[in-house]
């Protein structure tokens, strides 16, 4: 058994803003902390690079200019695109925050704000979504068995064949490859791969867990892999 990671990749913000000042405040701030950043001054564009650069995160206004945030915020998820997500909007705009949060935002920072007030959103997200700052794996390649996942671009191979999983499943299963061989308990697994901990039951983790493990075990009934730790969760074993 083999696996690799690729590592020392720059990280790489998706910036879609429309104000001029706002977008280069923004582009000078990530640069200086020493992402790649890509700007995007529409919605339409914002779409496309979202698609094409495969960004770490995307830092996406409501009001612009065509095709609003809202709506490019839906058609990513629409597509199963599952890029981290964070919002900014106008001060006093409740029903923005609420609705991008249900179109499937991982958050939003009201304007103005601080720089150190966006970057500390990041890191939460980023943290939710298994790919804290200094985490293996944000983006690149990992191997296990005959099983390759490209978390740069949302895909999961078998041998040759290519594997239906889900955003969800996927996630699942970067949060336990980055956090392998540690026993992660059924709440941890709420709280990073579904953003909340106050479910009544925690059978939804052991369902996701189950498909997940007859997508890329051998022998579902026998996981090699996603091992289960009797009454405490679960343990990436590859």
């Amino acid at each position: 058994m083999t696996n690799s990671m690729t590592s020392g990749m720059k990280r790489k913000v998706l910036v879609v803003e429309d104000d001029q000042a706002m977008g280069v405040a923004l582009v000078d701030g990530f640069t200086y902390e020493g992402w790649e950043v890509v700007l995007a001054r529409d919605g339409a564009e914002g779409l496309r690079l979202a698609r094409a650069s495969c960004p770490e995160i995307m830092i996406l206004d409501v009001m612009l200019p065509g095709m609003s945030g809202f709506d490019v915020c839906k058609k990513l998820r629409t597509e199963g695109n599952n890029v981290p997500i964070i919002m900014l909007t106008a001060r006093g705009q409740e029903i923005d925050k609420v609705v991008g949060l249900r179109l499937g935002a991982d958050d939003y920072v009201t304007k103005p704000f601080s720089f150190m007030e966006l970057m500390a959103r990041i890191e939460a997200v980023l943290r939710r979504a298994g790919g804290a700052p200094g985490a293996a794996g944000a983006s690149g390649n990992f191997t296990f068995g005959d099983v390759t996942v490209d978390f740069a671009h949302h895909e999961v191979k078998k041998g040759e064949e290519r594997l239906d999983l889900t955003p969800r499943e996927l996630k699942l299963l970067g949060f336990l490859i980055r956090h392998r061989g540690e026993v992660i308990t059924r709440d941890q697994l709420l709280d990073a791969v579904w953003g909340y901990t106050t479910l009544p039951f925690t059978r939804t983790v052991d369902a996701h867990v189950a498909r997940l493990r007859k997508k890329i075990e051998d022998a579902p009934e026998d996981p090699r892999y996603i091992v289960t730790v009797h009454r405490l969760g679960y343990k990436f074993a590859g």
